[in-house]
């Protein structure tokens, strides 16, 4: 059950700060928000950390699942290929109207890179996206990821952002779809802060972004 503690966002609609979640539950919740909105309905951010699950997206090949062990395996209907959630992982879900705001979703990958980029730079971590492999890296290990899905004229899914969490499940997959690619977090870098404040200069940049 997707607990209700909404937040109302100057300009964009309503934050929910979701706590830990489900990841089926929380899936579920967006495709019926999404299915069932219409042109008055708000946008909303989720702020959510997941219990361990892989995530498998649209363009999921099978030989990138290594040695999963006995953490939950979930398809999911984002594009991309695999990766990982935890606890001590920020994940922001955006429900927005992408047609109403005239975003395309090009646009939208950057906006959430780009408030990852701020908010690690204002912890003095220096990072880069690439343009051929969405998602924010330090000295090419990644830590942020971006999986979203358009339905309606509108996106749900959204970032994620490695913070402080057990980062061995990621052994047990090629993230991403990349059998060399290393990841990093936050609590690596030297920076210890509560995921629930991190989620604070993330939601503030794209807020102001879109608003």
């Amino acid at each position: 059950m997707i607990a209700q503690q909404p937040i109302h966002i100057k300009n964009l609609g309503i934050q929910k700060n979701l706590g830990i979640q489900d990841y089926r539950d929380t899936l579920q919740a967006m495709q019926e928000y999404t299915q069932t909105r219409d042109a008055q309905s708000p946008d909303q951010l989720w702020i959510v950390e997941h219990p361990p699950v892989y995530s498998l997206g649209l363009a999921i090949k099978r030989e990138h699942l290594l040695n999963t062990r006995d953490i939950p395996v979930v398809q999911s209907d984002r594009g991309g290929q695999v990766t990982y959630h935890g606890p001590g992982q920020l994940v922001v879900y955006t429900l927005l109207d992408i047609q109403r705001l005239q975003l395309n979703v090009r646009q939208l990958v950057s906006i959430l890179e780009n408030a990852m980029l701020q908010t690690l730079a204002q912890y003095g971590i220096r990072a880069t996206a690439k343009p051929d492999a969405p998602g924010v890296y330090v000295a090419d290990k990644k830590i942020g990821s971006i999986g979203l899905r358009v339905k309606k004229g509108c996106c749900y899914h959204g970032l994620s952002l490695n913070n402080a969490m057990d980062l061995s499940p990621f052994n047990g997959i090629n993230t991403c779809g990349f059998s060399d690619l290393e990841v990093t977090q936050l609590a690596n870098l030297g920076v210890h802060i509560q995921t629930h404040e991190l989620a604070i200069p993330i939601i503030h940049a794209i807020t102001e972004t879109l608003s």
